[in-house]
């Protein structure tokens, strides 16, 4: 890859809550965006926000946000801009009943629920266009991921390659490191969140949250009964794409820092990415949960990184490089 990642902060939690909270570039203003809804499934509609380049598009990029985000997440924004100065066309995708279309939906997302992306990509293949790619953060980067592998060698048609960024690949020790103790400021704000979401599309009551204080008691209450896993524990299983990883076939790069704090780097000793050439695993001593704030600039050098890598497929890389 180019330009090393020169973090800002060396702090793994100042990294993840500046990657959050720092001010990002808006594309609204040069470039209008168009809100389209599609149908994912039969009473349910996803909402994804389009921006073209101000010339010929040179092909579609759809971001795919984290737990608890939304199209209009900081970084979703800023990768959208980065994508469309590059001359492509970006698509932002809300999750399920996320980005204020609760009452789209019958039910929430989930980590692995790839069906809704897919009709998405299906539906923009039927206007004709190439392939695209995908970049997902966090729980977006699993899916991604998982919808990857799950397609196999058919992927090649709706997606040119993928991107995942500090991607909860593992979902069960994504959910019990985000439980330790060091964690617990931002375990709190997802369980109320990811609860009132819940509530929002009828799948729970105010009352069955009473007792829910961590991520995996609500998975195990609510997540998973909504979408037929017997608990938790079923639901981390089947739903992680560390299963899929080897079916992968198509170009994959992987974002991680070495020192997140909710997804263990461990995660990524996984086989696949020494045996699988279609994997690619860029991992940076710092950078938070999808922090990566340089020093310099710029600034917001993970979507710089991201469109380099695009920008350069077609030429072998080696499976695995440092980022700084």
């Amino acid at each position: 890859m180019g330009k090393p990642f020169v973090p800002l902060f060396k702090n793994p939690h100042f990294q993840t809550i500046a990657g959050f909270l720092w001010p990002r570039p808006s594309a609204n203003k040069r470039f209008p965006v168009e809100s389209k809804l599609y149908l994912a499934e039969p009473d349910v509609q996803v909402l994804v926000k389009t921006q073209q380049p101000a010339g010929a598009s040179r092909g579609d990029i759809v971001l795919v946000h984290g737990l608890e985000g939304s199209a209009d997440s900081g970084y979703m924004r800023s990768m959208a801009l980065c994508a469309i100065a590059a001359g492509y066309t970006a698509h932002r995708l809300n999750l399920r009943s996320c980005g204020g279309t609760e009452h789209l939906a019958h039910t929430s997302y989930h980590a692995g629920l790839t069906s809704d992306l897919l009709a998405v990509l299906r539906a923009l293949a039927g206007e004709g266009r190439a392939p695209a790619w995908l970049v997902g953060f966090s729980l977006g980067g699993n899916v991604v991921a998982k919808l990857a592998g799950e397609l196999g060698a058919d992927a090649r048609t709706p997606i040119a390659g993928i991107c995942a960024v500090s991607p909860a690949i593992d979902l069960e020790a994504c959910a019990r490191r985000i439980g330790q103790p060091d964690n617990s400021f931002y375990e709190d704000r997802f369980v109320r969140l990811m609860g009132a979401r819940a509530c929002a599309v009828r799948r729970a009551t105010r009352a069955d949250l009473q007792r829910i204080r961590t991520v995996i008691e609500l998975d195990d209450r609510i997540t998973a009964p909504s979408f037929g896993f017997t608990g938790a524990e079923h639901y981390y299983r089947t739903q992680s794409a560390n299963q899929l990883l080897d079916r992968i076939r198509v170009p994959a790069l992987f974002i991680a820092a070495k020192d997140d704090p909710w997804v263990p780097f461990q995660i990524y000793d996984h086989p696949a990415f020494q045996q699988n050439p279609c994997l690619h695993l860029l991992a940076t001593e710092y950078g938070g949960h999808v922090g990566f704030i340089a020093r310099g600039r710029p600034r917001f050098w993970l979507d710089h990184a991201i469109m380099e890598w695009i920008a350069g497929q077609g030429t072998k890389h080696p499976r695995t490089s440092s980022g700084n």
